[in-house]
């Protein structure tokens, strides 16, 4: 790409991680400055904040002595004259800019003595494109202070990207989500989407872009899991619990606290469907705080215990473990089922004798992140 030789090359890998096109492509800014407009000196008012306007250099000279050098410029429209000041890299910026030369200024308005000026402007030469303002807002991307220091800072990174829009065509990012769902869902073209995140004609168009780059990386991933979710279903073996046995049927007609709720029912019914099926099973039970999600587990750890197996339930944290436990001791009270507690503080005799005795308790464990 022209404007990135070796060492700018080795730069953008080892700092940012961009490698490639697409990768550069995949650099998002993350603010854009409106040059669209170039406004006269005249309107700047102690209201103004940042402002572009376009004029003649008419003086550039030095001020001052020593600490207190300055470089002082004054730029002129047919309106009116604006005061330009730079503080640092005072030497390079008068050798590059020209008495009686057009420029585009772009920069945070202050006033000095009443005087509006702009302290370290952003300049470029007014051509027959930046007259009237550019035709999309310009683009902030994220950069390092070790880039900043070689000339690629948020902007300047933003000019590769231009670059790189030149060279690419519309069938360089093909389109991956169907007709049908970018029309229902109202969503820019991929293509047009990049175009706009980097480039837009307008917040608007960005905010369109962003939405679609988005519902992208969404959609992407669901069809992900659902083609995990597909091939997991047709080939996994799972066990099969193929009865409903003595402790259920026992928990369920005796011992349960109250009536189930019509979910309760149906979640139970879809549970044991799948676990009759042959294949593994993996199921997210959702509900709110005391809407019986503990009960509905209890009664499918009880189905597996029927069918021959233990059970584990595994919770976040120490203390949440405990309360599980005694909840659900209460609630088997006499029934056969053996139930222990193994967590990060339990005993290592205690632990020994629950391992060892693994495969004829009901287990409750904490699941500690080391």
């Amino acid at each position: 790409m022209k404007g990135v030789g070796p060492q700018r090359a080795d730069l953008l890998k080892k700092e940012l991680g961009i490698f490639t096109f697409n990768d550069l492509l995949n650099h998002f800014p993350y603010r854009h400055v409106d040059k669209t407009k170039v406004n006269l000196i005249a309107d700047i008012s102690s209201a103004t904040d940042y402002i572009q306007v376009a004029g003649i250099l008419s003086v550039i000279e030095l001020v001052g002595y020593r600490h207190s050098k300055r470089l002082v410029g004054q730029l002129a429209d047919r309106s009116g004259s604006l005061e330009l000041v730079w503080f640092e890299g005072v030497s390079w910026i008068q050798k590059n800019l020209k008495q009686g030369q057009a420029y585009l200024v772009y920069g945070k308005v202050s006033f000095f003595q009443g005087n509006p000026q702009i302290v370290h402007p952003e300049m470029e030469l007014l051509s027959e494109e930046t007259a009237e303002g550019k035709n999309y807002l310009e683009p902030v991307y994220p950069s390092t202070e070790k880039l900043k220091s070689k000339g690629l800072g948020g902007r300047p990174i933003g000019k590769l990207t231009k670059v790189l829009f030149g060279l690419i065509k519309e069938k360089d990012i093909p389109e991956n989500i169907p007709s049908p769902i970018l029309k229902q869902l109202k969503l820019f073209p991929r293509f047009e989407a990049y175009t706009q995140i980097h480039f837009p004609e307008s917040p608007d168009n960005y905010e369109q872009a962003l939405r679609r780059l988005k519902f992208e990386e969404f959609f992407l991933s669901q069809v992900r899991l659902g083609l995990l979710r597909q091939k997991r279903h047709r080939f996994s073996k799972g066990i099969v619990f193929d009865k409903v046995g003595d402790l259920f049927n026992q928990f369920y007609s005796n011992y349960l606290p109250f009536e189930l709720t019509g979910a309760q029912k149906r979640v139970i019914k879809e549970i044991r469907t799948d676990t009759g099926r042959g294949h593994q099973m993996n199921r997210l039970l959702q509900g709110d705080v005391g809407s019986g999600k503990t009960i509905v587990a209890l009664l499918i750890m009880l189905l597996a215990i029927d069918n021959g197996y233990q059970a584990c339930m595994m919770a976040p944290t120490e203390i949440l473990a405990q309360q599980h436990y005694d909840s659900i001791i209460a609630l088997l009270k006499d029934l056969p089922v053996s139930t222990r507690l193994l967590t990060g503080s339990t005993k290592t005799s205690q632990r020994k004798e629950i391992i060892e005795n693994w495969e004829k308790n009901l287990v409750f464990i904490q699941w500690m992140m080391m």
